[in-house]
């Protein structure tokens, strides 16, 4: 027990030296890791440079563990490492923070706290051995197919993280002038009910119009990536598809509304590699969030990610790409065209809602993952 503990210890110092020498490296080589290092806080700074005791439970979730039968052919190994984000440990404030509790007791009230550190990199988050708190009088789900287009019951979230703390609060927020993400996703009797079935300009693609590009049922299963409150997944699972949507909580209770509706939420951010096998998925969609917001190497690399995990003759939707006029001849079109997908649609449009003068651009398109052609 001692030699497992002593082995315990020596791994994590380890792995805290790495990563206090990748870290350091990073911020003298680059101005762009300069940033980075700077989004740390001062406190997590001290942190990272100096060696400092991880949280137990965090060591706990994440030590290697020794399989009970021994080496595993299908493992390669007799030891199983369990994952967690590798970036966890340069916010080790954050990171005590979440790990502090009761084991098998009630988690913290602590999910914007989970995001934070989430958004950070800090993904997959380490588990922990605590319970959730669960919403008082909690009401059951609407059924389907009413559950698709019902606001759901106000019972069923926990509103503690949110400036609203009602679902009226968050469909009336729509006329507040203030900036909130997807601010009128959650008013299913307003845009989101004509959203991709009722034709509009020709950026606008509706649903049965990608639908209409290949053979008829062949469309069966994919992932909407940001996809607000669900409702791409939604028009989908009317026409017999299934689709997983990823959503983060950005104030509103945005993976809970997704699963009220009887739709499929996935709580993860665009950082993180889909977690789809290759050349399984028979369409990928995505509204505004692969824009140029999005360090233009890491782009590249979701780009290329959602390639493999679509089957060959798979579609790729993208829907309302934006950028400036310059950036899109000098740096998205080809960066998107690097990838290897074949265009069906592509329309470039001018985005105006901020002004001409800004000369902010749209591109949609759907895309198709060449078939490979025996010779």
């Amino acid at each position: 027990m001692e030699s497992h503990s002593r082995s315990r210890n020596l791994f994590f110092l380890f792995l805290l030296l790495a990563t206090n020498l990748l870290t350091f490296f990073f911020f003298s080589s680059s101005t762009s890791s300069f940033d980075t290092f700077a989004s740390i806080s001062e406190d997590d700074r001290v942190a990272v440079s100096t060696p400092h005791s991880l949280p137990s439970e965090f060591v706990a979730a994440t030590e290697p563990q020794p399989l009970p039968f021994g080496y595993n052919s299908n493992f390669d190994s007799d030891t199983i490492h369990p994952p967690v984000g590798h970036a966890c440990t340069l916010f080790p404030s954050d990171l005590k923070r979440y790990m502090s509790y009761t084991v098998g007791g009630p988690c913290p009230d602590d999910d914007l706290l989970a995001q934070k550190l989430l958004l950070k990199g800090c993904e997959p988050l380490p588990r922990r051995r605590c319970r959730p708190r669960s919403p008082a009088n909690f009401a059951d789900p609407h059924p389907l197919p009413a559950a698709l287009w019902t606001t759901p019951s106000d019972t069923s979230v926990l509103w503690s993280h949110y400036s609203c703390k009602n679902y009226t609060c968050l469909i009336n927020r729509k006329y507040q002038k203030h900036f909130d993400d997807c601010k009128d996703c959650f008013d299913l009797d307003g845009r989101e009910k004509t959203r991709w079935v009722t034709p509009g300009g020709a950026l606008d693609f509706t649903v049965d119009q990608v639908l209409s590009l290949k053979k008829p049922g062949t469309i069966r299963i994919g992932v909407d990536i940001g996809g607000g409150s669900g409702t791409f997944a939604v028009r989908m699972r009317e026409r017999g598809a299934t689709i997983v949507t990823t959503s983060m909580n950005f104030n509103g209770p945005f993976n809970s509304f997704i699963a009220s509706r009887g739709v499929i939420p996935l709580y993860i951010s665009v950082s993180q590699r889909l977690p789809f096998f290759d050349n399984t998925l028979d369409i990928v969609h995505s509204m505004h969030v692969l824009s140029n917001w999005i360090p233009t190497q890491m782009l590249g690399f979701i780009l290329f990610d959602i390639y493999r995990v679509l089957r060959p003759g798979g579609l790729f939707w993208l829907d309302h790409f934006f950028c400036v006029e310059d950036q899109m001849v000098e740096v998205y079109v080809p960066l998107i065209e690097s990838v290897g997908f074949q265009k069906l649609k592509w329309v470039v449009g001018q985005k105006l809602d901020r002004g001409a003068h800004l000369k902010e651009m749209y591109i949609s398109a759907v895309l198709e993952k060449p078939v490979k052609k025996q010779r």
